[in-house]
């Protein structure tokens, strides 16, 4: 370690000088915060043909539908049934709303007024409120020691007008807050899901495996998570871990909202006097004549997913130029790798493009400072996913759990070393380099990064 210490420092110096530093010691770069103008987001990719231009405005439409327990009119609003026994919220775009319906958190989080909606008793939690974001809630641990990890929704239909005799409890958040075992999940954004899933293994790997050298000196590693049963990639969710838009769609469904599905059939609480439907509540409509009507809740998500276009970035100005150059020189392009491109598709839209995420879609450890101790799949405690960046521009909440909404904090808690428990973060170097800018550079990139 003391000899690598003694390599970096003489590099880093090396390296501070090659980027021409602009040393203003009395300007204090801030965040520019969340973008103004048009979202830029939340329509269809180019190209896309006729039929599945019905398929996608059919997905966006179930995506912003409202789900209640047995469906019909709750509160002048029309309703589809499967909501609960336990859930998170009662809509796909009610997390999904920012800047457009495919994004993560709103300003506003509705997730407040569903507490009590039709006449539930839900108290919020403390880590719940109107200005903050949307959140899952997990659990690390189990009251055996055994691990967790699995989400544990904020909300029951017990004392709702349409779950009459229900009766069940929500967890108890306050005794997991109290022993340390409790931690939090965001949305994440799903926009551009449809060209990521297209982007083959091997371009993965082979950016993986690229810049080898500027890899090690800054630190930095990553390693993919897999599927265990067929050995491929995943690449969609907080660790990576899950395959494709399609298992992403069924998960949430019944994890979120708590709607049984063709790909999760079973519900998660089967308490007596809780179950008011037939399962799986949403499923293939078979005896449809119309094809938009024919495909489940879920299939149609995915499709909406798979088609919902990337983020328009902000028009170039001098200030963004130098943002990216030094964003692409201090190293955070290592991870956050600016485009890769797809593969041979079988849906010509998909087929060969450019995917200007900002991802390398590798797992990173990032240090006991983001760590969230749950393992999912092949990932560890403290390992997440290199968050694609497209779209940050308009993002209000950042970091998977949403603690902050100031890049420079967002950028700070990259820098993490180790512990008894977790190892240091790869952007250890990387972060350091960043906190020698002078302020001037500082806020090109800032400026850059929400020009994204």
């Amino acid at each position: 370690m003391f000899t690598r210490m003694k390599i970096m420092f003489p590099l880093l110096a090396f390296l501070l000088f090659g980027l021409a530093i602009r040393l203003d010691a009395d300007f204090f770069a801030t965040d520019p915060g969340v973008r103004g103008g048009p979202p830029g987001a939340g329509d269809h990719i180019d190209g896309i043909s006729e039929n599945e231009r019905k398929f996608f405005e059919a997905g966006l439409e179930a995506f912003r539908e409202v789900q209640s327990v047995q469906g019909g009119t709750i509160e002048g609003e029309e309703t589809e049934p499967g909501l609960g026994p336990r859930f998170n919220l009662d809509s796909c775009a009610g997390c999904h709303a920012q800047p457009a319906v495919g994004g993560t958190s709103p300003f506003t989080n509705p997730q407040v007024e569903v507490a009590n909606k039709a006449g539930a008793t839900n108290v919020v939690p403390d880590f719940i409120i109107k200005q903050g974001p949307v959140r899952e809630a997990r659990f690390k641990f189990n009251p055996d020691g055994t691990r967790d990890g699995g989400v544990h929704d904020l909300f029951t239909i017990t004392g709702r007008t349409d779950a009459v005799g229900c009766n069940i409890a929500q967890p108890d958040f306050k005794a997991a807050e109290a022993n340390d075992n409790l931690i939090f999940r965001i949305p994440t954004p799903l926009f551009g899901a449809g060209l990521i899933q297209a982007i083959d293994d091997s371009t993965i790997l082979a950016n993986k495996n690229s810049n080898v050298s500027a890899k090690l000196f800054f630190g930095i590693s990553g390693r993919v998570n897999r599927n265990p049963n067929d050995g491929t990639i995943t690449r969609f969710g907080w660790k990576a871990q899950v395959k494709s838009p399609d298992i992403f769609s069924g998960e949430a469904y019944n994890v979120e909202q708590g709607v049984t599905n063709d790909l999760f059939p079973q519900e998660r609480d089967e308490t007596i006097g809780c179950r008011f439907n037939a399962t799986p509540e949403n499923h293939t409509n078979v005896d449809e004549d119309e094809p938009t009507k024919v495909p489940s809740d879920v299939v149609k998500f995915a499709i909406f997913m798979s088609f919902l276009a990337p983020p328009t970035p902000a028009p170039e100005t001098p200030s963004i130029s130098n943002g990216r150059r030094l964003f692409n020189k201090i190293g955070c392009a290592l991870c956050h790798t600016p485009s890769l491109t797809t593969g041979k598709s079988s849906r010509p839209t998909l087929d060969r493009k450019p995917v200007n995420l900002y991802s390398d879609v590798l797992l990173h450890n990032m240090g006991p400072r983001l760590a969230d101790n749950i393992v999912q799949g092949n990932a560890r405690g403290d390992e997440f996913r290199t968050a694609p960046l497209w779209g940050l521009g308009q993002r209000i909440f950042l970091l998977h759990d949403g603690r902050t909404t100031d890049l420079r904090e967002a950028i700070d808690a990259h820098k993490s070393f180790g512990n008894f428990q977790f190892g240091p973060s790869e952007a250890n170097v990387v972060i350091k380099i960043f906190d020698a800018l002078g302020g001037a550079d500082t806020q090109d990139i800032f400026n850059f990064l929400r020009s994204l």
